[in-house]
Parts: C-alpha cells; structure tokens; sequence
C-alpha cells in the first residue's frame, strides 16, 4: 500500500506544482496587464505637414470642384485617335460626369451631335454651354430620348470638332 501512496503522493506533488507555476504565471500576466492599463507615459502627438507631395483625398477634390449631376457618354465619330478621350478630360474640367467614352458605329460623322437622352434639360444646357454653342442650332442639336441608355446626353464627335474653340485649345495643350 505504501507504494501506490507513494506513486499518488508523488502524482499530487507534480499536480499542486503546476498548479503553483501556472498560478506564478497568471500573476505575471496580471501585472503585466494592469501596468499597460495604467502606464502614464509621455504622449506621442502626431505631427500632420501637407505639403503638395502627398495625395489629396477625393473627398477634398469634390468639394472644391462637385460634380455635375449630369451623365454623359462620349463617342468619337470622325476617327482622330484618342479624341473621345480627350473630349471626356476636357468635360471633366468642367465637372461633368462622363461614363462612357468609346467609338461611335462609325467615323463619317461631319458634324458633332449632342443628343438629349431624357427630359433633363439642364443637362443638354450644361454640355452645349461646354461646347460653345448655343441652344437652338438643330443641324447638331437633337432630341432622341432613349432611357436605356443611363445617360442623360450623348455626344458624338464630328470631323468639325476643330470649331469648338475651347476644347481644340485644350485638345491642343494636351499634345
């Protein structure tokens, strides 16, 4: 009997230690955790420099410049390389959402049309104001409404895109 007391004695002994040492280490995590909580350290304040190398929020961007609450899409229809392209940068400047820029079905289009896609006609005097020109010229004016489009005015850029005095001037910057 005194063998399996010893072995039970000795069972016990390695138990109650490790229960002493996790208890040890308990204790440590305990300080150690109460001390973080309590640290009275030096605070660190950051220091924020804007200097004209680091990004602007986009944020910031549109307050400055908001965003016409006009959809636009832009097809190039007299063939001149990256002229949609160009065309949706120039009315970016302007603060007007273009949100599709592509080709037109082809690229025999004499005159550039606007084309009002809906009744927002704020939108259609928002693009001819843009473009120079004036409301009532009907060779480049016209109302074909199509509301599957998502788009309140389609552009489609003519080979007379020259005459537009403003963006040629900026088409021209850009090369």
């Amino acid at each position: 009997m005194s063998t399996k007391k010893n072995k039970t004695d000795g069972i016990e002994v390695a138990l109650n230690s490790a229960i002493a040492i996790s208890g040890v280490i308990l204790l440590g995590f305990l300080y150690s955790f109460s001390q973080n909580q309590l640290h009275d350290g030096v605070e660190i304040k950051p220091t924020i420099t804007y200097d004209s190398s680091q990004p602007i929020l986009a944020k910031d961007i549109y307050i400055q410049n908001p965003v016409e609450d006009i959809k636009v899409e832009v097809l190039n229809g007299c063939g001149v390389s990256a002229l949609a392209l160009k065309t949706t940068e120039f009315l970016r400047t302007k603060q007007i959402d273009v949100i599709n820029s592509d080709n037109a079905d082809n690229h025999d289009y004499k005159n550039t049309l606007i084309i009002q896609r809906n009744e927002n006609v704020k939108s259609l005097k928002k693009i001819v104001e843009s473009f120079g020109m004036y409301l009532g010229d009907s060779t480049r004016i016209k109302i074909i409404p199509d509301e599957s489009l998502g788009v309140d005015v389609t552009i489609i850029l003519g080979k007379d895109y020259t005459s537009f005095a403003e963006l040629n001037n900026y088409i021209s910057a850009k090369n």
